[in-house]
């Protein structure tokens, strides 16, 4: 498993949407970040529907988040997350 995991917050609309659909294309395994549970888990399934591993994790970084958060997702560990 060599392939690096690409974390992305505030992946639920404009660049960074854009930014998780290109990754998508490029088979890229994905952790799509953001506030909104309904979007992201939408995100997350259209991502995998394209091919790529994607995960949603629910964040607001406009406050402090600890990466010991981030590395969480729904009670399993995302430490495959690469550099978290």
């Amino acid at each position: 498993m060599n392939t690096p995991v690409v974390l992305i917050t505030g992946a639920l609309t404009g660049i960074g949407r854009a930014t998780a659909l290109a990754f998508a294309h490029e088979g890229a395994r994905i952790v799509v970040s953001g506030r909104r549970d309904d979007v992201g888990v939408a995100l997350a399934k259209e991502l995998r529907d394209l091919g790529a591993d994607a995960d949603f994790v629910r964040a607001d970084v406009r406050h402090n988040v600890h990466p010991e958060e981030a590395e969480s997702h729904e009670g399993r560990p995302t430490s495959r997350a690469s550099g978290l």
